[in-house]
């Protein structure tokens, strides 16, 4: 255990040591030369695997991104206000919800991973919103939210696009879309050169997550949420190609696109990308995890997670 608690050191360490130093070239240098990088790119081989566990968990765990246009600063602000009201059905929900799990065993598993569906979701809602509340209360910026209403979303294009962990597209839009359009713009006419390019990008999601939830479970990866983002890439694809040759003509309302939408991305969820999820038991995980830290800090011995049980379990 001593051992681990080194590496998480020695790893934060070079991460945080890391994003300074590329902090400090875009800063001081400006666009710079892939030469400037490349003592980052040594240091980041020695310890590849930790560090891309570390990027994958700050990809998951800390998405927020900083608004500098003064314009869309006041925008944000206005479409975010909220008041307790509209937090309180949400809080009660999630109440029950968590309440509901200590009989888990009981239900269809089907229910079960609704809970688990919504109670991440939630948590993730609830950690960004007090995120960007204590970033404007202390610091005086806004943070870009991270969802915008999913539950609105009339098209799968329109989920995944601009609902749905906006930060994942801000990321993968100029790391892979737009470097896939150039490619297959020489192979593929310019019409349809979106369709491939978006299908390389879901592609290489469904790869990303495969290694991220590798590094948090260890368990070795089953394929089911790359061939997860495969369906939502192919089935955008076919979107865009109705859209492009039939316009508005197959355009359905906008309760029945809500419902179809919802319904197709809930029941490949269920079917691909939460058994795999389930399997490292993430809530178990993580509450034994964060008990064994609080344990460290109060004692000072440091205790194996699985020496704890979680509360709710």
């Amino acid at each position: 255990m001593e051992g681990e608690v080194h590496n998480l050191i020695l790893d934060w360490s070079i991460a945080l040591a890391s994003l300074l130093y590329c902090h400090g070239v875009g800063t001081f240098i400006g666009e710079a030369s892939s030469s400037c990088f490349m003592p980052l790119v040594k240091v980041l081989y020695v310890r590849i695997h930790i560090c891309l566990y570390l990027t994958s968990y700050l990809r998951l765990a800390c998405p927020i991104k900083i608004i500098r246009n003064r314009e869309k600063v006041s925008n944000q602000i206005t479409k975010n206000k909220k008041s307790p009201k509209d937090y309180a059905p949400r809080v009660l929900l999630f109440i029950v919800t968590l309440k509901a799990y200590s009989y888990k065993d009981r239900f269809h598993p089907l229910l079960t991973t609704s809970l688990y569906a919504y109670y991440l979701f939630f948590m993730l809602e609830l950690l960004l919103a007090m995120t960007a509340s204590l970033a404007r209360t202390i610091v005086g910026v806004e943070l870009e939210p991270q969802f915008d209403e999913p539950h609105h979303a009339t098209s799968v294009q329109n989920f995944w696009g601009k609902r749905w962990n906006l930060m994942a597209s801000s990321i993968l839009r100029p790391t892979v879309y737009h470097p896939a359009r150039a490619i297959f713009s020489h192979l593929v006419p310019e019409r349809w050169v979106s369709v491939p390019a978006v299908f390389a990008t879901f592609l290489v999601s469904g790869l990303v997550h495969e290694l991220i939830f590798y590094h948090l479970g260890r368990l070795r990866p089953t394929g089911e949420f790359t061939c997860f983002f495969v369906i939502q890439g192919v089935c955008v694809g076919i979107e865009i190609v109705i859209k492009k040759t039939m316009g508005q003509r197959l355009q359905p309302s906008p309760v029945v696109a809500r419902t179809l939408t919802l319904s197709f991305v809930m029941i490949t969820s269920f079917w691909l990308f939460f058994p795999p999820f389930l399997r490292i038991d993430p809530y178990a995980k993580s509450c034994r995890e964060f008990m064994a830290f609080i344990g460290f800090l109060k004692s000072g011995q440091i205790l194996s997670p699985n020496e704890y049980a979680c509360p709710i379990m």
